[in-house]
Order: structure tokens, then C-alpha cells, then sequence
């Protein structure tokens, strides 16, 4: 009985957990034939996202602000003190989640 019992809490608890992301992010990207890295940021605001760099290197974050040169990252992942400024030349692509748990 106790095995179910613990067994029925982790599900609820990764329901409750996918849940609010799901809900959270818009679950459609939408690209535009003059789309560019800055405009597919820009109408991530307030979302969650990753950028790939011409180096290789990841980074996700929530879309703070997009400027002329550069995007703004908030809340870092795995690094949930820090914020990142990334210069938009640097950016190969956008990575969004689109689909819940």
C-alpha cells in the first residue's frame, strides 16, 4: 500500500510539474518570410528560450529584452543567478519549446 502510495505522488508531482510549463509557453512557433534571429526574440519575450552560438555553445534563458545588437537573458539555466547579454551576430539559431511534457 505504501509503494502505490509513493508511486501515485510521483505521478502527481510530474503532472504538476509539466503542467505550468505547458501552459506557461506559447506551444507554436511561428517564422515569417523577413524573419530574422532579432524578430523570432523579440516575440519570445518574457519566454523561455535557447540560442545556439557560432561557437556550439548553449544557452537558455528567459528573453529579457531585445536591443538593436543584442538579446538580453534572464534567469540562466543552471545558472539560475546569473543573466547573459548576447550579441545577435553571435546567434546561428533560437531553440523553443513548443510541446508540453
Amino acid at each position: 500500500m505504501m509503494r502505490l502510495a509513493g508511486s501515485l505522488v510521483l505521478v502527481a508531482l510530474v503532472v504538476a510539474t509539466c503542467l505550468p510549463s505547458a501552459y506557461a509557453q506559447d506551444l507554436k512557433l511561428e517564422v515569417r518570410s523577413a524573419d530574422t534571429v532579432k524578430s523570432v526574440l523579440e516575440r519570445q519575450v518574457g519566454k523561455r528560450v535557447g540560442v545556439v552560438l557560432t561557437t556550439g555553445q548553449e544557452l537558455s534563458g528567459v528573453v529579457s529584452g531585445v536591443g538593436d545588437k543584442v538579446v538580453h537573458l534572464a534567469e540562466l539555466s543552471g545558472r539560475e543567478f546569473f543573466d547573459a547579454v548576447v550579441s545577435l551576430e553571435h546567434i546561428r539559431a533560437v531553440v523553443v519549446r513548443v510541446r508540453g511534457c
